[in-house]
């Protein structure tokens, strides 16, 4: 009776009231673990995912063939000059650790703040940090054009020659701050499956998949130690990766903050990154999570509560970047510098001008709409408003990038800067290696924490209670 009624529940919206549950009623332990496990072991992949696979692949073809390009003439196939040095690479990689901050806010700070909403949502935010990270390191390694002569200047690593790293850089600290991140977060993304893999290896009936999530798991039984030792090191690491998401994001706003080009020396970026991170974050973790639930039925695990939590959250951020947006202007106009001033007004009348005011509209105007409740608990605006916050956070970086760099101090050397097609195809391949690999994570691994789920159950606090 009550798998009956949750397979009911899942072609259906809840009906919504004061309070929207976090799971669905007409669960019960094993129908959790017989849902999300089905996933991946018994049902079929939709032809639907096979498709946007198959697209994003060739999609990723394009990022090899820019990669070979730039590897054999160098970053001179790229729109980049004398006064823009950066274009498309910063701003890209900016782009993409940004939106790599949700995973660790919804898994790190929620888990240690006790939000039950983050269950449902916090494996599937975190695998997207980890392929956003993987993306992001690319230009970093790239944009110097020659990493096989550069790279090895960036880690620490004595040589004959006694020479180190100028840890003066702003690219050293990226090196480290974005190693770091990845490292932790790949650790507590790990550590978090573990449970749910050893009960893959139990359901598993190929014997090869079997042996593979046994491994995987380490010889995870469930036993009272275990649980013990994993609680442990999951707050752990939830503690050490709560501050990297404040400290990443600032310190790639120290690429441009330390500089004294007119738009980027000032004290507002750290803050004003690190919310616009946790912003486009979320909004890209709306982008993919609403298909997903769609595809799968998840909508007794995926509430709106969960939606509306998120777009609640994307609204709070978005206030604050706009809020960011216009203490820039106010900034350039009250500190009386001929230099600030007129970076603001170019970046509003300038030749990218509409480059700034879409980005006012996209990070600004658009997301207002969340104000309303109806709005927030529509899936297809809400899904359509994720999409417009993500144009315009990449515009964003593109405006703090290239226009304080296109038109600086001296008029002599102003110059304007296009991308070529190598730049947009780096780019585009970079978002059709994050896709490939989020359809690889949904079909291999569960993407919802099955055991975390099982402990917002009544069964669980009957039983708790014994």
């Amino acid at each position: 009776m009550e798998a009956n009624s949750a397979t009911a529940h899942q072609h259906q919206e809840p009906v919504l009231k004061d309070v929207i549950p976090v799971v669905n009623p007409g669960h019960n332990f094993e129908t959790v673990s017989d849902k999300i496990s089905s996933i991946v072991l018994r049902e079929r992949t939709p032809i639907t995912l096979i498709m946007a696979l198959g697209i994003a692949f060739l999609v990723m073809n394009l990022l090899m063939a820019a990669l070979t390009k730039l590897l054999y003439q160098g970053v001179g196939v790229w729109g980049l000059n004398t006064p823009v040095g950066w274009g498309l690479d910063i701003t890209t990689f900016v782009w993409w650790i940004g939106i790599g901050h949700a995973g660790t806010l919804i898994s790190a700070i929620l888990l240690l703040m006790g939000q039950k909403w983050r269950t449902s949502i916090n494996r599937f935010a975190e695998a997207m940090t980890l392929f956003a990270v993987a993306c992001a390191a690319i230009f970093p390694l790239f944009h110097t054009g020659r990493p096989w002569f550069a790279a090895y200047w960036l880690l620490p690593i004595p040589n004959t020659m006694a020479l180190w790293p100028q840890f003066r850089s702003p690219l050293m600290w990226d090196v480290f701050a974005i190693s770091t991140y990845g490292s932790v977060s790949l650790l507590f993304w790990y550590v978090g499956l573990i449970p749910d893999l050893g009960t893959m290896r139990d359901r598993a009936k190929n014997q090869i998949v079997k042996m593979i999530y046994g491994m995987l798991s380490m010889g995870w039984r469930g036993e009272a130690r275990h649980w013990a030792r994993y609680e442990t090191i999951y707050n752990l690491l939830a503690g050490l990766a709560t501050p990297l998401v404040v400290s990443v994001h600032t310190i790639v706003s120290f690429d441009f903050a330390v500089s004294v080009i007119p738009g980027w020396h000032t004290t507002i970026f750290p803050p004003y990154f690190v919310a616009g991170a946790i912003f486009s974050g979320f909004a890209m973790v709306l982008t993919l999570l609403l298909p997903a639930r769609y595809l799968f039925n998840l909508h007794d695990f995926v509430t709106m509560r969960h939606i509306e939590n998120m777009a609640k959250v994307m609204l709070v951020t978005g206030l604050m970047v706009f809020y960011g947006y216009n203490m820039e202007a106010f900034f350039g106009w009250y500190c009386g510098n001929e230099y600030e001033f007129y970076m603001i007004y170019n970046r509003m009348t300038g030749p990218y001008w509409w480059v700034y005011w879409l980005l006012i509209f996209c990070n600004g105007v658009a997301p207002q709409v969340l104000w309303i409740k109806k709005v927030r608990q529509n899936v297809y605006i809400l899904w359509g408003i994720t999409i417009i916050v993500n144009i315009g956070m990449w515009f964003e970086r593109f405006i703090i990038v290239v226009t304080s760099l296109h038109r600086d101090f001296m008029p002599s050397v102003w110059g304007m800067y296009a991308p070529t097609i190598w730049e947009w195809m780096l780019y585009a391949g970079t978002i059709g290696m994050f896709i490939f690999l989020m359809i690889l994570f949904v079909r291999a691994l569960p993407m919802i924490p099955m055991f975390e789920i099982k402990t917002l159950l009544p069964q669980s606090k009957v039983r708790h209670k014994e």
